[in-house]
């Protein structure tokens, strides 16, 4: 064995340790690896740092940047109630639905793209449901990545699986020929987090969430909303003259007029056939108002009502500040609702709490008042003269009029990448359309990035190509062949299925399906299989990258799960053994 070989290894099995062990930072010990990579000789300087001009890099950075301005036009909060709605609460239903819906996705495009893309809306259905994220984000991870198995577009090594079949004069395979590997693959993973998932998850509970300000203050009532419709008693009263809070206890929180929606409506503003309105009460105060006023209960698909829920709206806490201009007056003569943008729902002065008609309450220095606004409005009032704000923002301002624009460039991106375009450079003309187009600022953009998974990549790229460059992939590659001729058709794909899924974890997929599917053809002339057939099942294990945070899937999910090298280990573990033995046996009998 050459000393460059048994060089690369050590510092493999000493980066895997640290990986386990997590004796320190794993993106601190990728940078190790490459350092020691460098100084050792046995790549240069400039391969050492290469990773941070990758494609990877570049693709993985572009696509959390999408993903973020997808999130902040409150689409994916949206979806994410949907998801509620159709699965419940039981974390079995929920956890299959969104491994499905992930999975389908991304079989039309990149893994990593649609684990980005579904990484806000399964966090938020975790804190609606207060089931830990842990529990949610590893398995639509994985699906991510099963999900790349159903079409020969789905994974990077399934599309240079077909450029290496016409290089050798073989018949390309079909978009949609490995479908029946692809989708009992992803029934397994599904499976076996519904199954088993409560066993190889990670056990740990979720931090118990901060009381928001509604519960602190008991008014974490469910937004509800009703239309007017032209018959209604209710039409053509202004809001001053229906009082509804001083007959119902209602708070009138917003008015929707087709896609314009106000918040805090002043006092003048008057009811007509058509809006939809939604208040904040109790169910028995909003039916009798309903009865009184001859409005309608929208459904449950409420656009209002979803939006004010969502990610751009909440309840803060606001003092008046001493020497206050307002100081003295009542909210009706600042015109308060339409200063501030904000709906009043409770102010505090002392012992004493007023929570009904506040319009002729004169404001007192050290009045606190409970509002209810967008959190760019609430935001903003930090720097205000008047008021100052005591509860920081529980969330970030949501652009909903940018939503199909973000939509539109995210599919833009995909389009892209079908085209031939390399990822990096699609999903990266993608980031500057969203800033461009003002869905993101550029400040927003960088506060996207997590930059823990960026140097993590970056750091492994460098272990990849020592090890190609050394030889010891080939090494193994072909130890592998010498053993092939003579076994049976099940072992010897079996062994080809196991190496593609070792070499994944320690360079990319795609460096994996070049490096063997010559070796699986020339083993499958060599045995009277269908060489074809084991080009596939390499191209198919190579996306079996399961069991370290290697892949930019499982990278980029690391942090916001909470995971640890050994959840990988354990759960990667299992779902690694089932994914080799569903790809065999169907590639075996189907090819």
């Amino acid at each position: 064995m050459e000393s460059s070989i048994l060089l690369v290894g050590i510092v493999l099995v000493a980066t895997i340790i640290l990986f386990v062990t997590e004796w320190i930072r794993i993106d601190l010990a990728a940078i190790l690896a490459s350092l020691a990579l460098a100084w050792l000789g046995l790549i240069t300087p400039a391969e050492a740092v290469s990773g941070f001009a990758s494609n990877a890099v570049i693709t993985m950075t572009s696509v959390m940047i999408l993903g973020y301005g997808i999130e902040r036009t409150g689409i994916m909060s949206r979806l994410a109630n949907t998801i509620i709605r159709v699965a419940g609460k039981s974390e079995q239903r929920i956890t299959a639905t969104i491994s499905l819906t992930v999975g389908l996705l991304s079989s039309m495009m990149q893994n990593v793209g649609a684990a980005a893309l579904f990484l806000p809306a399964t966090r938020r259905i975790g804190r609606h449901t207060r089931i830990p994220a842990s529990r949610l984000i590893m398995p639509m991870g994985f699906a991510a990545i099963l999900g790349g198995c159903i079409t020969m577009i789905g994974s990077g090594s399934l599309i240079v699986l077909n450029d290496l079949l016409v290089q050798a004069q073989a018949e390309p395979f079909s978009l949609f020929a490995v479908t029946p590997v692809g989708i009992p693959l992803l029934i397994a993973g599904i499976a076996l987090f519904a199954l088993a998932g409560g066993r190889i998850l990670p056990g740990r509970e979720a931090e118990a969430p901060q009381p928001t300000v509604a519960e602190v203050w008991g008014i974490d009532h469910r937004i509800r909303t009703c239309t007017l419709p032209p018959s209604a008693p209710l039409a053509g009263r202004t809001r001053g003259e229906a009082e509804c809070k001083i007959l119902y206890g209602l708070d009138l929180l917003a008015i929707r007029v087709g896609q314009d929606i106000t918040v805090a409506p002043p006092r003048s503003t008057r009811f007509e056939p058509g809006q939809e309105l939604a208040f904040l009460g109790s169910e028995e105060d909003f039916e009798r108002f309903l009865k009184d006023s001859g409005c309608v209960q929208s459904g449950d698909r409420s656009i209002l009502g979803e939006i004010l829920e969502g990610e751009g709206f909440g309840f803060a806490e606001l003092i008046v500040r001493p020497r206050a201009s307002i100081i003295g007056k009542t909210p009706q003569e600042i015109l308060f609702r339409q200063t501030f943008s904000i709906e009043p729902i409770l102010i505090q002065r002392g012992e004493t709490e007023t929570r009904g008609d506040l319009s002729g309450l004169p404001l007192a220095a050290g009045d606190l008042i409970v509002a209810f606004g967008s959190w760019d409005t609430l935001r903003h009032l930090a720097r205000d003269r008047d008021l100052l704000l005591i509860s920081p923002p529980e969330g970030e301002g949501v652009r909903y009029r940018k939503g199909p624009l973000a939509v539109l460039i995210f599919a833009f991106s995909i389009a892209l990448t079908m085209t031939g375009v390399p990822l990096s450079l699609a999903f990266l003309t993608g980031t500057a359309a969203m800033m461009l187009s003002r869905v993101l600022t550029i400040d927003e953009a960088y506060h996207a990035v997590e930059w823990k998974t960026v140097i993590l990549i970056a750091g492994l790229i460098p272990l990849g190509i020592a090890i190609e460059k050394s030889g010891a992939a080939a090494l193994l590659a072909s130890a592998l062949s010498s053993y092939l001729p003579g076994a049976h058709p099940l072992v010897v794909m079996a062994a080809i299925a196991l190496m593609a899924t070792l070499l994944s974890l320690v360079i990319s997929n795609v460096a994996a399906t070049v490096l063997l599917v010559p070796i699986a053809m020339g083993a499958g002339i060599g045995t009277g299989i269908d060489p074809r057939a084991l080009a596939l099942l390499v191209g198919v294990c190579a996306s079996n990258s399961f069991i370290l945070p290697t892949h930019q899937v499982n990278a980029l999910l690391k942090g916001p799960g909470g995971y640890s090298t050994r959840d990988y280990l354990k759960a990667g573990g299992v779902m690694s053994v089932i994914f080799i033995a569903v790809a065999v046996i169907l590639i075996y009998l189907l090819f």
